[in-house]
C-alpha cells in the first residue's frame, strides 16, 4: 500500500513510524528543512521538503492514484487544501485529514477529506479498513479518541439482508444505535431486520470499529 503523509510534526512522525512498522510504502512531505533532516535521520522514509498545498510538491511525492493520502499539519486550512488537491487533482483513493480544531471537522469532511479525525489510533485504523470507504463515515470521536460514532451504508448485495440484529455476532464494544431506511429513521432493537441499502449508525469502543465494519460490509 502506497501512502503519502503531509506534515512532519509529532503526529505525522508517529503515524509514519506506525505505518513503516507495517511495511507500507510511505512518503512524507514537510516544509520545515530542520524537521526534514530530523525525520530522515530517525525514520526509514523518503522525505520531500516542500509545501503540501502545492501541486508540484504533491506530484513529486507520488500522490497521483496513491492508496491513502493523510494531511496532519498544524493548520486546518492547509489540511483542507491538501486534501482537496489529493482528492480532486490526484485521484487519491482514500483521503484522511487532521482536525486541530473540532469546529472544523464538518468543513474538512464536506469539502476535502473522506475522513476528518484527530486521533493517531483512529487514523491508523482508518488506513487499514478493508471495507469500501465510500460507504463508511466517521461522525464523531469520544473520550479523546477512545470511541467513535460512525455510519455505514449496507451494500446492495449485503449478506445480512433480512437478518435480525440479534442474530448478528456484533464485536464486543460495539452497538447499533440508529437505522435510516428510505429517509425514515428508527431506533433498532434485537428483532429489527436489516436490509440492503440501510444506513446504520454505530458507537464503537477501541478496535471494535474495524471488526464491525468488516461484518457490515460482507456481501453474498
Amino acid at each position: 500500500m502506497k501512502i503519502v503523509i503531509v506534515g512532519g510534526g509529532k503526529l505525522g512522525h508517529q503515524i509514519a513510524g506506525n505505518l513503516l512498522d507495517r511495511k507500507y510504502d510511505v512518503k512524507l512531505i514537510e516544509k520545515d528543512k530542520m524537521k526534514c533532516m530530523k525525520l530522515a535521520n530517525e525514520l526509514d522514509v523518503e522525505v520531500i521538503c516542500g509545501d503540501g498545498t502545492e501541486i508540484e510538491v504533491l506530484e513529486d511525492a507520488g500522490t497521483r492514484n496513491t492508496d491513502c493520502f493523510i494531511s496532519v499539519t498544524g493548520s486546518d486550512q492547509d489540511n483542507l487544501v491538501a486534501s482537496q488537491l489529493a482528492k480532486l487533482e490526484f485521484n487519491a483513493k482514500k483521503v484522511i485529514a487532521r482536525a486541530n480544531d473540532p469546529r472544523n471537522l464538518m468543513a474538512l469532511r464536506t469539502l476535502g477529506a473522506d475522513f476528518a479525525v484527530s486521533s493517531t489510533e483512529i487514523i491508523t485504523n482508518l488506513i487499514e479498513q478493508e471495507v469500501d470507504v465510500a460507504g463508511v463515515h466517521l461522525l464523531a470521536t469520544l473520550n479523546k479518541g477512545k470511541a467513535t460514532i460512525c455510519s455505514v451504508t449496507l451494500p446492495y448485495n449485503t449478506a445480512l439482508d433480512g437478518i435480525t440484529l440479534k442474530d448478528i455476532d456484533l464485536p464486543q464494544g460495539s452497538l447499533i444505535i440508529s437505522l435510516l431506511r428510505d429517509e425514515n429513521m428508527m431506533v433498532p432493537n434485537g428483532f429489527t431486520e436489516i436490509r440492503a441499502n440501510d444506513e446504520l449508525v454505530a458507537i464503537c469502543k477501541g478496535n471494535s470499529q474495524n471488526q464491525l465494519m468488516k461484518i457490515l460490509g460482507s456481501t453474498k
